[in-house]
């Protein structure tokens, strides 16, 4: 069950990818509606596999890389219509990269290993979706501009985070063992 839950979120990555790329595709409220059914499911679906005793590496690795696809698919639909930075998505596509390599192969474990700033990137990334998301509702041009620059803003923050993690995971194994 909690595997299904990822699969709805993975399939609702095309969908919102288009929507933001192309203007007018989605309506506002629609575009909201899949992109808060994409949180409530990756917000669901590991408490359910705890509490059906079924969590495994396997459906981790499954959960964080359909998140990975749907954040990174969506933000760039939106740097595609220049709502965002166009390094985000990039910048993205490194760290998971490295969170996946590095916790397979350079720390050889069976599970991924997850950084402070990587964890809290990752929940992060749905911000600047829900904020342009929400600028599109029709609620009057002002509103529309406040939210876009607020999606672009969160956008830029994450870029930032997104480079201070890549390299802070690149430094972890010259520290001492945590």
């Amino acid at each position: 069950m909690a595997n299904l839950l990822t699969a709805v979120r993975l399939a609702l990555a095309v969908p919102v990818t288009l929507g933001f790329a192309y203007n007018g595709l989605l309506s506002g409220w629609v575009l909201l509606f899949l992109i808060m059914l994409a949180c409530v499911t990756d917000f669901f679906d590991g408490k359910l596999a705890r509490a059906k005793n079924t969590a495994s590496a396997k459906g981790q690795l499954f959960d964080h890389t359909t998140d990975f696809i749907f954040v990174t698919l969506g933000l760039t639909g939106c740097a595609l219509s220049g709502l965002i930075n166009p390094y985000l998505p990039a910048l993205i596509l490194i760290a998971f990269s490295q969170y996946v390599i590095d916790s397979y192969y350079l720390y050889k474990q069976k599970e991924l290993r997850m950084s402070f700033l990587g964890k809290w990137n990752g929940i992060l990334y749905f911000g600047p979706l829900i904020f342009l998301a929400v600028s599109r509702l029709g609620l009057g041009e002002d509103f529309k501009e406040l939210m876009e620059l607020m999606g672009s803003i969160f956008a830029w923050a994450l870029s930032a985070s997104t480079l201070l993690s890549i390299i802070d995971r690149g430094l972890a194994p010259l520290r001492k063992s945590d």
